[in-house]
């Protein structure tokens, strides 16, 4: 009978050993961890302010970690390429920030559910996406630009014809506005034939022949100078038009910057735009700060930021977005990270808080990724 009890106890013990196994894994889950973030500051996601860090990612990530009881470590990095370089060989668990989800970069790292919906986007100089007229060195350079000199050649060439037959029709009167011989003569009735293109014709003929020919040549001066207006305010609203910058189209042969590896810098270079490179985003809003580039292509919501803040009235946005793409947290391919902080993120959208901190730094729920279903 003993060796049978031990026996039943033996069985006993092992199985509530298997029993009590489950019940153990959701205390070894509550014990958290301490995840190493890799983060690039870029307002308005990654924002360093005293040795204190904040943001839109950086606010949404610390709720992520509260909610599975985690601790952070946060590693900075000098940009894009730097964190997804730091979970590819794990010098970090996540990085976050700014970063698009490509097929490229999925290749090299996991993303999590995105946590934006944001694109391309163009911002240019406040000044120069005015729509006020074109100043006086634009009409100049228009005045004396190859079209309108060949119609004022014309007009010169056209003068000859009456200018010789007023010539030898006045020359003989008594009283001629211009002289017998060829020169001076010649000049005078050019003047008189190419102020009358103008309507200002220097003087009356006399001789019917003269007479006859002012009142046509009057008609042909209307006709050339209403021909010569409308070209040139045809001219003066292209270039108007032209220089404007309202989409993608418009950026060939302007001045263009943005950073180079990212999103924003392939697209150009997928579109045949030509563009400078600048180490940061902070850069590029220098040269628009400054005036030294006519446009910035780059990611829609870090523009869109720093024209309602610190590019207020020095900066604006022009055009739609486009070359949609979605923001997401990076983490190591194959990362047991990615699925915890999958379930925080998604809860987070459920109760509302996503929303919450969406509305704070960014105003409007317009680009809440995952809001249309």
């Amino acid at each position: 009978m003993s060796r049978r009890w031990h026996a039943l106890l033996i069985v006993a013990f092992v199985l509530a050993l298997c029993g009590g196994a489950p019940a153990l894994a959701p205390t070894a889950a509550a014990e958290g961890r301490t995840a190493t973030v890799a983060v690039y500051p870029m307002s308005p996601f990654v924002i360093e302010n005293q040795g204190q860090w904040t943001g839109f990612t950086i606010e949404l990530w610390e709720q992520i970690a509260q909610r599975l009881n985690w601790k952070t470590n946060y590693v900075t990095v000098s940009d894009v390429k730097g964190q997804l370089q730091a979970v590819a060989d794990g010098t970090a668990d996540i990085a976050a920030g700014g970063i698009s989800i490509t097929a490229e970069r999925e290749q090299r790292v996991d993303f999590s559910q995105p946590i934006l919906d944001a694109g391309l986007q163009i911002m240019v100089p406040r000044d120069n996406h005015s729509t006020s007229m074109p100043g006086l060195r634009s009409f100049l350079d228009l005045l004396w630009s190859k079209s309108m000199l060949i119609w004022l050649s014309a007009a010169a060439v056209v003068a000859l014809i009456p200018a010789h037959i007023m010539w030898l029709t006045e020359r003989r009167h008594p009283e001629s506005m211009v002289a017998r011989s060829y020169f001076p003569g010649i000049f005078q009735a050019f003047a008189w034939g190419f102020g009358a293109l103008a309507a200002v014709g220097p003087g009356e003929p006399k001789h019917w022949v003269g007479r006859s020919l002012a009142i046509l040549w009057g008609f042909a001066g209307i006709i050339f100078v209403a021909l010569y207006t409308a070209n040139l305010t045809a001219s003066l609203t292209v270039e108007q038009i032209e220089s404007r910058i309202a989409g993608p189209d418009d950026l060939y042969g302007k001045s263009v910057v943005t950073v180079p590896n990212t999103t924003s810098s392939a697209y150009l270079q997928d579109m045949g735009i030509g563009f400078t490179s600048m180490p940061t985003i902070a850069d590029c809003l220098a040269a628009i700060d400054e005036g030294t580039t006519e446009a910035v292509v780059f990611d829609a919501p870090v523009l869109r930021y720093y024209a309602t803040h610190q590019g207020a009235g020095k900066a604006e946005m022009t055009g739609a977005r486009f070359h949609d793409e979605d923001y997401g947290l990076a983490f190591r391919l194959g990362s047991d990270v990615r699925k915890p902080v999958d379930g925080a993120l998604l809860a987070i959208r459920e109760d509302g808080t996503y929303q919450t901190i969406y509305r704070k730094w960014f105003g409007s729920e317009e680009h809440v990724s995952g809001e249309d279903g």
